[in-house]
């Protein structure tokens, strides 16, 4: 019997461990399932993460919920922080069939074994391998169980955009982790208009201080002060320190550092007072991981388990998600009746392995299955929700910002991808919508290098002896503006005492030279000029030269320090006022519609007025007369027939006033004619010579050429190329006919100044740009921000006018330039006076008609006669003729008349009684006299 038994334990074994066909077979849960972990076991990450999976594997294998009757064993190998000790180690676990690796931590490492992944289909899960460049196009089986470092370098450059910087120096491990780092940010300072300035790598490994000394140097030479640092720890300890002795941990220096000095911080704090002090004011990311009860648990578990040497690190924690990720993936695969199963691989097979023993090594059968399950995973871990969107990457990816501030840190704010910059965690934004706007953006004070918490401008001029090299145009006219002191390298003029004066204002010293641009003998192209700035031949450059569209596309002006535009000038001629200059206040039209209204008033208040005003009434030529004359003199006020119908006085009392607005405005324009000097010219504005055919001249090197060719349309043949303000006048008084131009179109600078001295022309029409003068610097140059708040600063004080009264105070001469306009008052300006008087004219004439109809349908049976049927159409005509002629009786004046004449007769009785009683009187007086 114990024979049988022996021979079945054989057999068994046979079947289970050796190949059967061309494959090796495990039981659909077996009892051990392996998975392998691969990192450098004495790294301040690997440190952290042997202990985290350990306790990871022990939190899975206690718990019954996962892999039912499975357990989860993991294998670790320790790769040195080498690229082929981790390659080989790789290899090793892989000849030991795990169907998943954990790992690796480096992303050199990473590189390599993903290649073997591929082939052998087993899932990599890395908690630390941050290399943005493993893609999962080229690297399937690679997952990242961590956030790669594109979105910490996205971090990275919004705190640089945050803060206004334009500039920055990487420092940088020159391996795959570095290298595609700073490329990363490269691309992020792209989208923002920022560039990295200098790049210095540094060799992977042990880096003595005497190359580190050297490499920053040449940093310490250069002008941007923004510094990030993306290196391992060992490195990174070695540049501060060497930066600190060089001085460049003090005041105007700013230190990014990425996540690999935060995790050191986190590992083994408190670290030594003398690198802490070399620290000071850096800045320094770290992986953000939301606060949870399960955290805080976990925390504290760690502590008694370790005594916080070595501390909780946040890649320790991406490290225990790592393992119950995979065991979630597991379990879900042997629901999903998946079975262990691996195959030998052929290519490996075929190939003379030696002593390697390649041909140990199977690829997983279902390790696609196990991947999708990895993928498809939602679960909640130490560090947040672990789910990956479409590009494979976690959800959620943020970052803290921490400020390393006397013997610890203190955290100034938070980053995420969601949005952007805040002081607000994380995780209590993606309950609200995204705001990336920068008013949101938001980060506590931060406490600089140097222990200041002004911030730092971020640039400087470099100490290496080197001078601005600043573009001057060498003009040959309007030298008051920019002109070269003859026999030197000097110049002089409006817009170099601007700069000067500009440059004073500045918190710090700005070597430069001006360098002449042009040939001596005429103006400069100023767009080549700005050109040369692209082209690195300049620095800067300076002079009367105009922001416009096409120049502002490829470097940054400064504020403007001058206001300027293209205008007109033409010549003009005086005009007389001569015998009929009366008329001149309207044009013809305003002249005809004044007078048909004067006739038009006239004949309304007639009609009105002719039935029951006796002033309006009479034979036909008196009241033509009467007519004319009323509308005639209410332009004086002094009509004296007086008007008795309420519809009447409505309308004069709005005629008057409008006759009031015209009497004022013809007086105050006919004033102005014969007391201001005219002018006048056959060219209106740039209108009119757009419309034309006739010669335009420009100033030779303005961009009022490609102004008129480009944007008015105007033919190249109509332009002449003019050159001094003496070459204008000449073109000018020659005009079309004698080869000259009919206009120069110049900026308005240049004119003012052309005016000063040159009384026989003028500007006509409008200003049709508006521009102004303003110093051209390399795209994003820091430079020209400072010299702007310098300008503004000038033209605060009142610096600016009082340069530009030094050198270009206008003569009187050219305080007669006003532009030239019609002084004629048109027919539009009194629209809506004329307007209103005829609507109260056809509201009043409507009215009395109305009345007139009326009266005449109620008269129209009284007059019928005998049996007549209707009244005639002629005869109904000449009834409303003579209703409208009528005159009509007005009661109360009969009435008046009535009471006139009885106080009169009442009057009359009482001198009859007088005179009788005196003659009673006198009768016996005579009497007595006759008797005596």
């Amino acid at each position: 019997m114990n024979l049988i038994w022996a021979i079945l334990v054989v057999f068994l074994l046979y079947l289970g461990g050796f190949p059967f066909g061309h494959g090796k077979n495990v039981s659909s849960r077996p009892a051990v399932v392996n998975v392998g972990a691969i990192f450098s076991f004495d790294s301040t990450i690997g440190r952290v993460a042997t202990l985290a999976i350990e306790e990871a594997v022990k939190d899975v294998n206690s718990n019954s919920s996962i892999l039912r009757g499975t357990k989860l064993s993991v294998q670790m190998q320790n790769s040195n922080c080498s690229g082929f000790v981790g390659m080989v180690e790789a290899l090793q676990l892989l000849e030991k069939d795990v169907i998943a690796i954990i790992g690796p931590q480096s992303s050199v490492v990473a590189h390599i074994i993903s290649h073997v992944a591929n082939e052998l289909k087993t899932p990599l899960l890395s908690f630390a391998a941050t290399d943005p460049t493993l893609s999962s196009l080229q690297f399937p089986y690679f997952v990242r169980t961590t956030h790669s470092d594109l979105y910490q370098m996205a971090a990275v450059a919004e705190i640089v955009d945050f803060y206004g910087w334009k500039e920055l120096i990487a420092i940088f491990v020159d391996d795959d982790f570095g290298r595609n780092g700073i490329s990363a940010l490269g691309d992020k300072l792209a989208e923002r208009r920022c560039r990295m300035s200098y790049k210095v790598p540094i060799p992977p490994g042990a880096v003595s201080r005497s190359e580190v000394l050297d490499l920053l140097v040449k940093v310490a030479l250069l002008e941007s002060r923004v510094i990030v640092l993306h290196v391992n720890p060992d490195s990174g300890f070695t540049v501060f320190s060497v930066a600190q002795y060089l001085g460049m941990m003090g005041n105007g220096f700013v230190w990014i550092a990425t996540d690999w000095l935060s995790s050191v911080l986190d590992t083994s704090f408190p670290l030594p007072s003398g690198r802490m002090e070399s620290m000071q004011g850096v800045l320094v990311l770290r992986p953000h991981t939301p606060d949870s009860d399960r955290k805080r648990a976990f925390t504290s578990r760690w502590r008694k388990l370790t005594g916080d040497s070595p501390g909780l690190n946040s890649y320790g924690l991406y490290a225990y998600d790592s393992v119950w990720l995979v065991a979630h993936a597991i379990d879900a695969f042997f629901d999903q009746g998946g079975v262990i199963s691996f195959t030998n691989d052929t290519k490996i097979k075929s190939t003379e392995a030696g002593l390697l023993h390649l041909e140990a090594m199977s690829i997983f059968d279902q390790g696609d299955r196990l991947l999708k399950n990895i993928l498809q995973s939602n679960l909640v871990g130490l560090t947040g929700p672990i789910r990956f969107d479409l590009e494979r990457s976690l959800v959620f990816p943020s970052y803290d910002i921490i400020n390393v501030v006397g013997t610890g840190v203190r955290r100034v704010g938070y980053w995420c991808n969601y949005s952007g910059l805040s002081t607000v965690p994380p995780e209590t934004l993606y309950s609200r919508p995204p705001n990336r706007s920068i008013a949101n953006q938001r980060l506590y004070s931060v406490i600089w290098p140097g222990e200041t918490s002004l911030k730092p401008r971020g640039w400087v001029f470099p100490n290496n002896g080197k001078q601005l090299r600043i573009g001057v145009p060498n003009r040959v006219s309007y030298r008051e503006f920019v002109s070269r002191v003859r026999g030197t390298d000097m110049f002089k003029g409006f817009c170099i005492d601007v700069f000067v004066s500009a440059v004073n204002l500045l918190p710090y010293a700005v070597p430069y030279k001006f360098i002449p641009f042009g040939n001596g003998r005429e103006n400069p192209s100023y767009t080549e000029l700005v050109t040369e700035i692209v082209s690195g031949s300049f620095d800067a450059a300076i002079g009367d030269i105009a922001i416009v569209t096409n120049r502002t596309r490829i470097v940054d002006f400064t504020q403007p320090y001058a206001a300027s535009g293209l205008v007109v000038v033409a010549p003009f001629k005086r005009m007389n006022t001569g015998a009929w200059a009366f008329l001149r206040p309207f044009n013809p039209l305003m002249w005809t519609v004044t007078a048909v209204f004067f006739i038009l008033v006239g004949i309304v208040v007639w009609i009105l007025e002719h039935r029951i005003n006796d002033e309006f009434r009479g034979p036909p030529k008196r009241q033509l007369i009467t007519i004319l004359w009323f509308s005639l003199s209410t332009m004086f006020f002094a009509h004296r027939e007086n008007t008795v119908s309420t519809l009447g006085r409505f309308v004069l009392i709005i005629w008057l006033f409008v006759v009031l607005i015209i009497n004022s405005s013809y007086t105050a324009s006919l004033t102005s004619i014969l007391t201001v000097q005219q002018l006048s010219s056959h060219i209106k504005g740039i209108e009119s010579l757009k419309n034309g055919d006739e010669p335009i001249g420009y100033q030779i090197g303005s961009f009022a050429e490609h102004y008129l060719t480009e944007e008015i349309g105007i033919s190249k043949s109509r332009l002449i190329a003019l050159g001094s303000p003496e070459a204008y006048a000449k073109a000018l008084q020659d005009g079309p006919s004698k080869g000259g131009v009919a206009a120069v179109v110049d900026e308005r600078a240049y004119i003012e100044l052309f005016l000063s001295t040159q009384c026989k022309f003028r500007v006509v029409g409008q200003e049709f740009t508006k521009s102004g003068w303003g110093f051209a610097f390399p795209r994003d140059s820091p430079l020209a921000v400072d010299m702007s708040t310098a300008i503004l600063q000038m033209s605060e004080n009142g610096d600016l006018q009082r340069i530009h009264d030094k050198w270009l105070m206008r003569s009187a001469c050219s305080m007669e330039g006003a532009e030239l306009e019609s002084d004629q008052l048109h027919l539009k300006s009194f629209a809506g006076l004329f307007l209103m008087c005829g609507v109260a004219c056809f509201v009043a004439i409507l009215i009395y008609f109305l009345r007139i109809f009326k009266r005449l349908y109620y008269a129209a049976p009284l007059d019928s006669v005998s049996g007549a049927q209707s009244e005639s159409r002629s005869g109904r005509l000449r009834r409303f003729l003579s209703l409208i002629d009528e005159k009509k009786q007005d009661n109360s004046n009969k009435r008046r008349k009535v009471d006139r004449s009885l106080s009169e007769n009442d009057k009359l009785d009482d001198l009859e009684r007088k005179a009788e009683g005196s003659q009673i009187e006198m009768a016996p007086r005579s009497g007595m006299n006759f008797g005596c």
